[in-house]
């Protein structure tokens, strides 16, 4: 066979793309299953019967599902260790670069890195822990 018409090797490796479907496929089971829980049961604090008419029962169960499935799916990620490596020995970002000049206070990339090399999640980031505590979980 000849070396162009030979089939090139993925760069991704196998076990990758394993872990990738089965995390997809959990996050649609997950969501598929707060979609029929959202819609089939009342919110928690609700004691008076809705009766929307027409579209508002599709609506109204829609929008629980939706932030449901989202909350439900989107807590255990906000909580994930970054780097699994974090504080052991072995760890490549706990290395550090610092500089002092002058009088002024030392500088060190330690001090961007600090968040993620202490086992921190997406939570505990500067910019990014902002934004989570906006979305639902």
């Amino acid at each position: 066979m000849p070396s162009h018409a030979r089939p090139k090797p993925s760069r991704v490796p196998r076990g990758l793309l394993r872990a990738g479907l089965v995390v997809s496929a959990a996050g649609v089971a997950l969501t598929g299953g707060a979609a029929v829980a959202g819609a089939a049961a009342p919110a928690a604090g609700d004691t008076a019967p809705h009766r929307p008419s027409g579209d508002g029962l599709v609506g109204q169960a829609l929008t629980r599902s939706v932030t449901g499935s989202t909350g439900r799916g989107l807590g255990p990620v906000k909580d994930l260790k970054l780097d699994p490596m974090a504080n052991t020995g072995v760890d490549p970002l706990a290395n550090g670069l610092g500089t002092q000049i002058a009088d002024f206070k030392p500088v060190s990339t330690t001090q961007v890195t600090d968040p993620v090399t202490k086992g921190g999640s997406l939570r505990d980031l500067p910019v990014t822990g902002t934004a989570m505590r906006l979305l639902p979980g």
